[in-house]
């Protein structure tokens, strides 16, 4: 992955996003009835591709997602639902022929105070990559690369967050950071949003961790496994299958980066490529207690 490509792929879709506002286009709230804010947690996630009909129709046939067509000015833009609530956003943006880009999910985390939190995201050796944006229904959001370049997103929503129990298929189970230094960078984490960190094992290129906030674990923090990659997130879908869901992905256009396999804490997991080149996870669990859930 382009550390460049996905960075100016990311701050596409916010500033796509931004123009909704002015077109008079509303987002849904993340929750009906609204919910309790759960801070450091994975609420919501926008995929920038350059073929909008193909994204739906791979997400859709792999995950059962449905979508609500948007248009913004020029731009388009789908909300992803599961069982009629919003999981994801969808943004179309065109790659210039000229420097082909890597198309990317972006990942947001809540926060209570989207200011204060931009405020301290920089402090620590982030950078900020748009000014934060506040929609009625939907909160304030902002976007923003931690010091070792991974892209990510905060946002305040203004009716609370998905709440911590175990996701239904379809829904976001997971997020891991993958970068060069895990501890340097689960350090920034820690101090800007107060997670707790907890080892979870050494590998031949670095250290395990898990970001923890609220007795429940939000992500873990992963040594890259290769030296030409660049710092990201990646989030990870709970399926009843894996081995079925990646065999859709495959008829439907998607590569498989990384073969179904056991997980640590249990269930199965794989990591897949959309057609555009999206990168996102896959994970199945059988155990009644959320994977997330702190011991």
């Amino acid at each position: 992955m382009k550390r460049s490509a996905m960075l100016l792929l990311c701050i596409a879709a916010a500033l796509a996003v931004g123009t909704a506002t002015a077109a008079g286009v509303e987002f849904p709230p993340l929750m009906q009835p609204k919910g309790p804010e759960h801070p450091g947690k994975v609420i919501w996630a926008e995929l920038v591709t350059p073929d909008l009909a193909a994204a739906k129709r791979f997400y859709g046939g792999v995950f059962g997602w449905s979508f609500h067509d948007m248009r913004m000015g020029d731009t388009d833009y789908a909300i992803a639902n599961v069982d009629g609530a919003p999981i994801a956003g969808l943004v179309r943006r065109p790659l210039p022929a000229e420097k082909p880009e890597q198309p990317a999910w972006l990942t947001f985390l809540s926060v209570p105070n989207v200011q204060q939190v931009g405020n301290a995201i920089v402090a620590n050796g982030g950078k900020q990559l748009t000014s934060p944006r506040a929609y009625r229904l939907r909160g304030q959001q902002s976007v923003y690369s931690d010091p070792q370049g991974a892209v990510f997103a905060i946002l305040n929503s203004h009716s609370g967050d998905p709440p911590d129990v175990l996701a239904a298929p379809g829904e976001w189970i997971w997020s891991a950071l993958v970068t060069r230094d895990p501890d340097a960078d689960a350090g920034f984490y820690q101090e800007v949003f107060g997670f707790d960190v907890y080892p979870l094992g050494q590998g031949e290129r670095g250290d395990h961790l898990v970001l923890a906030s609220g007795e429940f674990a939000r992500a873990s923090v992963n040594p890259l496994p290769r030296d030409n990659m660049a710092p990201h997130w990646v989030n990870f879908v709970r399926v009843d299958d894996v081995a079925r869901a990646v065999d859709a992905a495959r008829s439907l256009g998607g590569r498989v980066l990384v073969e179904p396999h056991p997980d640590r804490h249990g269930g199965t997991m794989a990591l897949l490529a959309d057609p555009a080149g999206a990168v996102i996870g896959l994970m199945d669990w059988t155990d009644t207690t959320p994977p997330a859930e702190a011991k």
